[in-house]
């Protein structure tokens, strides 16, 4: 098992490369991991950098002394892999947003499709913006990931068919789709821009303008996926397919 994996703002060590873990990445570390002397640990930024490290010992219940000597930088994969995922009913939306992040995908952007039955707005926009955020990088922590996906503002469908426009490969998942997303010709570096409708599908005048930008309508298989697990299941194929996976 790899080892686990906690964020930090820095990586300013002190004489000898001592790096004290504190805060609630600390308390986790010690009072929940119960990690000791020896150990394993993986610092990052979540932006790429990270420094693999030694457990010293421990000071209290939230302070991890650590042992760094150096820092590396993970360069960002290609190609680029954006999810816009409509916004889905409930919880549903931060189970896509956890899914998503632990196959590999680089970026998410919550879409306000005409169609979705929630509606981000005021306060309760902020909140649950927050709440897939949060997600983002405890999945990516959980799934040994130095570089978390971006998720983005909330975009509208004018916003998302500017985003498909600029991609090197553009898609809409739809049942009208007459060619299968994993036989499609893929770019092996650049942007892979996919959208994902709401429950009750991608309406006309959307799959309209998306297709004006460049998108294809592609299909996944037979069955009907709901909108938390499709970009999940979508995402899977793009990143077997580019070799991203290999």
């Amino acid at each position: 098992m790899t080892a686990p994996v906690f964020v930090v703002e820095h990586f300013d060590a002190g004489g000898g490369g001592r790096y004290v873990l504190d805060g609630p990445e600390g308390r986790h570390a010690v009072s929940v991991k119960r990690l000791r002397a020896g150990e394993d640990v993986i610092l990052t930024d979540g932006a790429g950098r990270w420094a693999d490290c030694v457990v010293l010992g421990t000071e209290g219940k939230d302070r991890l002394i650590l042992q760094l000597d150096s820092v590396s930088e993970e360069p960002a994969e290609q190609p680029r892999v954006t999810v816009v995922q409509a916004l889905p009913k409930g919880d549903r939306g931060e189970l896509a947003v956890e899914t998503m992040t632990e196959v590999g995908v680089d970026a998410i952007v919550p879409w306000a499709a005409a169609r979705c039955i929630t509606q981000w707005k005021g306060d309760r926009g902020v909140k649950a913006l927050g709440k897939w955020r949060a997600t983002a990088r405890e999945a990516g922590k959980q799934s040994r990931r130095v570089r978390f996906p971006e998720v983005a503002e909330a975009a509208t469908t004018k916003q998302v068919a500017a985003l498909l426009a600029g991609a090197d490969f553009a898609a809409v998942l739809h049942e009208s789709g007459d060619e299968p997303l994993a036989t499609a010709e893929l770019p092996s570096t650049g942007d892979i821009v996919l959208a994902v409708g709401p429950e009750g599908g991608v309406a006309p005048e959307e799959l309209a303008l998306f297709e004006e930008a460049g998108a294809r309508a592609y299909r996944l298989g037979r069955s009907v996926l709901r909108t938390s697990t499709a970009g999940t299941a979508a995402a899977a194929v793009l990143l077997a397919r580019t070799g991203r996976w290999s």
